[in-house]
């Protein structure tokens, strides 16, 4: 069919046709096909995903798209996490709130991620869009429980608070108080990153008149007892955060915590578990049978406190944990939940000196009793080839694995070898590989089998690896879908940076610090790659020509103005 006929159909016809495509990238293939379906897609389009704000300016977003209710928005890299992107960095959300306050007044969803959130924005936020129901923040900073109150009090129609691990200036716990008593549309509510107690009374009555609260995830300060009066409440919950889950309590008020969870007939998701003492677990079994995810990730449970809450959960699909579990834990896990698709197993001690409590006996017990596993995270101290051949062979049906060997250039534990057949392994083996996370002794083979296998694969995380660049130019001319690349503390310099050139703007973005790239390599690729951002970071006054942070993204806006004086964009 010639372009002439295709966009022979009405665009009300087209836009009609385009809302059955649902994922942001089959319609941006759509927006290809000609000028009148770029036009319908666009007038179509009412969510927006922005994984790197940087990319585009809000000017040009608001152009393009007219009728938007939900904008999901990505400010710094993932290694903002890790303490590796200095502070003031930028990705403040407050110029993409100017711009959308006169062009979306029917915006109702906004998702940030690492942005930079004031009290001036989230007031701004609250004032502009009078239909606004959803808001979402996760790894932010810059904002107090004042501007968390005005969101409480103006956002007359909002159904979901979702406040994920942000660094928040607490001023106390007064903000919940200031919904409305008029309020019940909340639908889901999440305050467990809050350090200070909220008012009790006013959060039990906002739970009790929003009769469609589907979600509730507390804080630490929360009590058992409060927990208990919380879920008669909610008997409708289908997902729950509990507080510190640790205090005291008596034999009838135990009966009756674990009442209240038996009579949540719904429940699906239980997290929380601040400070767990393993003896009120037990209150949790009535509603394991039907659990599909159980978050320990904050609970230093042992391996037999484990054991017995998952011989009860059949049907759980996604479990965290910490590795105080032990292999024992992960054994019992195997053998009690078939159906198993994500495990994470993160480090109690995350400076990776003390004691390792989880090896390769762990995980390879997972695969052999779960071979339904598409997702692993998991933090350990030791690992052997053998073990995640064995993985590899038990799972193929793996779309992320992410090894994090605690201790840097660890070779196989047994055999003093590089770890590179073990990542051979995954990568042959997991056809729909789609991230991946490298660690321990790692040579260029490594690379040349992600390279030669991994067609898939959309991001790679690497860190303390490889000899030489020829390791990276193996993976950047060999996997035509990546789509992000983040590596740290690895021998890759100039070529294996300029291997890429042909590759970056099709990526999302490329990270490299303590690396051994030289500013010479980094002002070629600006120079034959111009529609790249070629962004060097510099945090003292030192002349050396070797750059310590790298970060190169596509964009269609140009160099970003507010880059602050550590940050030169080549």
């Amino acid at each position: 069919m010639d372009e002439k006929a295709m966009s022979s159909f009405p665009d009300e016809v087209l836009e009609h046709v385009l809302v059955f495509l649902t994922s942001s990238q089959d319609r941006n293939s759509a927006s290809l096909v000609c000028k009148a379906w770029y036009r319908a897609e666009s007038w179509g389009r009412r969510s927006l995903f922005i994984g790197n704000i940087y990319a585009l300016s809000p000017e040009i977003m608001v152009r393009r798209f007219t009728r938007i209710r939900s904008v999901t928005l990505k400010g710094k890299p993932r290694f903002a996490d890790f303490n590796l992107v200095p502070p003031n960095w930028g990705a403040d959300v407050l110029p993409w709130l100017v711009v959308m306050s006169s062009s979306y007044p029917m915006l109702e969803e906004l998702r940030l991620k690492r942005m930079v959130v004031t009290d001036e924005s989230l007031e701004l936020l609250a004032h502009s869009f009078p239909n606004f129901r959803v808001l979402s923040l996760a790894s932010c900073e810059g904002f107090s429980t004042y501007g968390l109150a005005i969101i409480a009090r103006d956002c007359r129609n909002l159904t979901e608070l979702d406040l994920q691990e942000n660094d928040i200036d607490d001023r106390g716990g007064y903000w919940l108080s200031c919904f409305p008593e008029s309020c019940s549309s909340l639908v889901s509510l999440n305050f467990a990153c809050m350090n200070s107690a909220v008012n009790f009374d006013s959060l039990e009555r906002l739970v009790a008149r929003c009769t469609s609260l589907k979600s509730l995830k507390l804080n630490k300060n929360v009590t058992l007892e409060q927990l208990q009066r919380l879920l008669v409440k909610a008997p409708q919950l289908t997902e729950l955060g509990t507080g510190s889950y640790s205090q005291e309590i008596r034999s009838r008020q135990f009966d009756n915590l674990s009442a209240a969870f038996n009579n949540c007939k719904e429940l699906r998701i239980i997290s929380g578990f601040w400070d767990v003492a393993p003896v009120y677990l037990p209150a949790i079994y009535p509603v394991c049978s039907k659990l599909k995810f159980l978050n320990f990730s904050y609970a230093t449970i042992r391996s037999s406190d484990l054991g017995r809450v998952v011989i009860n959960c059949p049907h759980l699909q996604r479990l965290w944990v910490l590795d105080t579990v032990e292999d024992a834990g992960l054994e019992i896990v195997s053998s009690s939940c078939k159906d198993l698709r994500e495990l994470r197993v993160y480090p109690v001690d995350p400076s990776g000196q003390g004691q390792g409590y989880v090896t390769e006996k762990g995980i390879v017990a997972i695969s052999k009793g779960c071979p339904n596993l598409n997702y692993v995270l998991y933090f350990c101290r030791q690992m052997t080839n053998a073990a995640i051949v064995t993985v590899a062979q038990n799972c193929p049906k793996l779309t992320h694995f992410r090894l994090c060997i605690m201790a840097p250039h660890q070779p196989d534990h047994l055999t003093n070898e590089p770890m590179d057949e073990a990542f051979g392994a995954i990568v042959r083996n997991c056809k729909n590989l789609q991230r991946l996370s490298l660690s321990g002794w790692l040579t260029d083979k490594t690379f040349e089998y992600v390279g030669c296998y991994a067609k898939k694969l959309q991001t790679l995380s690497v860190a303390f690896a490889g000899n030489s660049d020829r390791g990276m130019q193996y993976v950047l001319q060999g996997c035509p879908k990546l789509r992000k690349l983040e590596i740290r503390d690895s021998p890759f310099g100039d070529a294996a940076l300029l291997s890429g050139m042909g590759h970056y703007e099709s990526m999302r973005s490329s990270w490299m610090s303590a690396c051994t790239t030289t500013l010479n390599g980094c002002k070629i690729l600006a120079q034959e790659m111009p529609r790249l951002n070629v962004e060097i970071m510099k945090e003292d006054d030192d002349n050396n020509l070797q750059v310590e942070k790298l970060y190169v993204y596509r964009t269609v806006s140009g160099s970003r103005m507010d880059a602050p004086s550590f940050v030169y964009t080549l």
